[in-house]
C-alpha cells in the first residue's frame, strides 16, 4: 500500500471511503475534471493521487451498439 499524504487521508475521512474504492467511482461517473473539483484538488494532484495508488483510468472508444464490461480480479 502506498503512503498516503495528509490530504490524500483528509479525503478519505471527509468521505468515510478509502481512496482505492472512491476515486475509480467518481472517475468512472464525473471524469478526471470534476473528480479533482469536487474533491478540493487540481488535475495534476488528482492525476499524481491515481499513479501512486496504482489505478489506471483508460479512454475507450465504442461504436454504436457496442458495450463494455468491467470485471474486477478476486
Amino acid at each position: 500500500m502506498a503512503r498516503k499524504t495528509k490530504l490524500m487521508l483528509r479525503v478519505e475521512e471527509t468521505y468515510s471511503r478509502p481512496l482505492e474504492r472512491l476515486l475509480p467511482e467518481m472517475v468512472n461517473e464525473k471524469g478526471l475534471s470534476l473528480t479533482a473539483q469536487d474533491l478540493g484538488v487540481s488535475k495534476a494532484t488528482l492525476g499524481y493521487w491515481l499513479l501512486k495508488l496504482g489505478i489506471n483510468v483508460r479512454r475507450v472508444a465504442l461504436a454504436p451498439g457496442e458495450t463494455l464490461e468491467v470485471k474486477r480480479a478476486s
